[in-house]
């Protein structure tokens, strides 16, 4: 029933191609994030119509999306985020599932702002090759040895603002594997407002402010480690609170 809904309500969008949301790259930008469940999903789509093209490609308007990420021994990167650091790091390959491309991926976050760089890749592998370990060092120094940890896989919706430098992505069907662990989030909608600074009176920012959905801060990533990753060391008290929201909003969806 959601799914059909949900098609339904992603054929009233104007399509935009690959091609053409090259005007939107945002590759510095600012990062807003959202949480709510896929029912109010299919509520508000249909509020955005008139705002937002959809990306399309292949004729498809859901895109499967697989990232593999990278950490040292410790999980620092994980700690970084965890204790809050102003200059802090994510490492991945991504794989854009239905374009069939892969990029290894570094999102470096500084003072509120994330700069993304990436290079393509064949494939997934477990260690970071030479070239790899070139664009990290280039973009956040670290003398850290990372491994591949974590995979997670998602659905996702692409929407780019009509007039204005913003994207809108909307992730669902989440899962996380660790080690041969697994953890499903299939009814949580992970929303991440892309911006060049900003702006409050976005239309999605407004929206959601309506229906008194406030912003929140926890990565993809984090949220796999705090669900699966059992390690003394590993701190996480400053998140559960946020993965207990989360896992309630999966549950009531």
């Amino acid at each position: 029933m959601l799914e059909s809904s949900l098609h339904a309500q992603l054929s009233q969008f104007q399509r935009i191609t690959l091609e053409e949301m090259g005007r939107v790259t945002l590759m510095n930008r600012i990062d807003t994030k959202f949480a709510f469940g896929k029912n109010t999903l299919n509520q508000i789509l249909t509020l955005l119509t008139e705002d937002y093209f959809v990306l399309e490609i292949n004729g498809k308007r859901k895109m499967e999306y697989e990232s593999l990420y990278f950490d040292d021994a410790e999980f620092s990167l994980f700690s970084d985020h965890h204790r809050g650091k102003n200059n802090r790091a994510k490492v991945r390959i991504r794989n854009y599932v239905d374009s069939n491309l892969f990029f290894f991926e570094v999102k470096h976050k500084i003072k509120g702002r994330t700069d993304k760089h990436r290079i393509s890749t064949p494939s997934f592998h477990a260690e970071i090759t030479n070239r790899e370990q070139a664009l990290l060092q280039n973009v956040f120094p670290t003398t850290k040895e990372l491994h591949a940890n974590i995979t997670n896989r998602f659905t996702r919706i692409t929407l780019v603002n009509k007039t204005n430098a913003e994207r809108l992505t909307l992730d669902f069907d989440l899962s996380f594997n660790y080690q041969e662990q697994v953890h499903t989030l299939n009814s949580l909608v992970i929303a991440e407002l892309k911006q060049e600074r900003i702006n409050r009176n976005s239309p999605f920012y407004v929206l959601m402010k309506s229906r008194h959905l406030r912003p929140y801060r926890l990565s993809k990533y984090c949220l796999g480690i705090m669900e699966l990753v059992e390690q003394p060391k590993i701190k996480k008290n400053r998140f559960k609170k946020r993965r207990l929201h989360l896992e309630k909003i999966n549950a009531h969806a």
